[in-house]
């Protein structure tokens, strides 16, 4: 993915000479006595390492993404979507423009008959765990993702066998960027694996699902199941999940541990010797540090199996450029992620 250009004060499509240059104060000015400057991000993933934001919002209200929109288009400034950290790295440097979060106003979840009503900010074991409980089979698998329903939109999120692809019926769109707001079908997210057409700019509110009638017991038993599974081989502790996606026919795991590197350290971040596809970092340690620890496994797998591995963490805010499909700077996040 490109690194995408922050939206013009006119919104995308208008007729102007070019993107100005970031304006932080006139952004700042927009939201008001809301502007937060310089709010610590790492305790909002589960890296739980990184740099601040320039400027911060979390928003309680479809007012509060409006003081967002202006401020975007006032500053002319670039914009993470944070949802529950779990897919995510930012940079030691932080993210240099505003980063917007939900409130939990944008996470109640409505259930009638088969039909599933779900803010975007509601956590997806949550809304396992409430499907299961109403007698409804099909979500069972995101009690492994633990990011939110947003972020699982946005990602296309899945594990365990099924993604948000087979199971979503709508979902509903703010544009940061002054582009067109409201529902939006399953086909206008070209998805495709963890990925999908949802802008930077765009934030993913809420989400509807049509699931199957199911029997209780059977999906908390599953779920049991999925919860099992994890703990018996995924480690805890400070990471994202799952580094590298699996390549096809292939374990991303088991091609790190065939390079020799389980185990393997650079600083404060460690590749897991529970798991080598997961990279823990220390309390207290460096985003960098995890950074570059993701680049030497990468060169490393390639060196020794000419595999190249492609990362399922989002990277924010390391510079410009491409390597192996970590994005540098891309300010998306909204993150969803799999389960592993």
């Amino acid at each position: 993915m490109s690194e995408p250009a922050a939206p013009g004060a006119d919104g995308p499509g208008a007729d102007s000479p070019g993107p100005r240059a970031p304006d932080l104060d006139a952004a700042a000015s927009a939201l008001g006595e809301r502007a937060e400057r310089r709010h610590p991000l790492g305790a909002l993933t589960t890296y739980r390492v990184g740099g601040p934001a320039a400027l911060y919002l979390e928003a309680h209200s479809r007012e509060d993404l409006g003081l967002a929109s202006a401020a975007v288009r006032a500053g002319s400034i670039p914009v993470l979507v944070l949802g529950k950290g779990s897919n995510l790295l930012v940079a030691d440097a932080g993210f240099p423009g505003l980063v917007v979060t939900l409130g939990e106003e944008f996470g109640v979840i409505e259930i009638v008959g088969q039909t599933v009503q779900a803010g975007a900010a509601a956590a997806l074991p949550v809304l396992a765990r409430r499907t299961a409980a109403a007698g409804l089979t099909g979500l069972e698998w995101c009690v492994g993702v633990p990011g939110s329903v947003g972020g699982g939109v946005r990602m296309n999120a899945g594990g365990h066998g099924s993604d948000m692809a087979h199971w979503l019926a709508g979902w509903e769109v703010v544009d940061l960027a002054g582009g067109q707001d409201g529902p939006r079908t399953p086909d206008d997210l070209d998805y495709g694996y963890r990925h999908s057409s949802v802008l930077p700019h765009q934030v993913v509110v809420s989400a509807s699902f049509e699931l199957r009638p199911g029997q209780r017991a059977q999906s908390e038993a599953a779920i049991s199941e999925i919860v099992r599974w994890r703990r018996e081989h995924q480690p805890g502790g400070q990471n994202a999940g799952s580094v590298f996606a699996n390549p096809e026919g292939d374990s991303a795991g088991r091609l790190i541990e065939a390079a020799g590197l389980k185990g393997h350290r650079r600083g404060s971040a460690a590749v897991s010797e529970k798991h080598a596809n997961f990279i823990q970092a220390d309390p207290g340690g460096s985003a960098d540090d995890v950074w570059s620890l993701m680049q030497e496994v990468r060169l490393e797998v390639r060196r020794i199996t000419g595999v190249e591995l492609r990362t399922e963490v989002r990277a924010i805010g390391f510079g410009t450029g491409h390597h192996g499909g970590l994005d540098h700077g891309s300010s998306v996040d909204q993150e969803g992620g799999t389960s592993g």
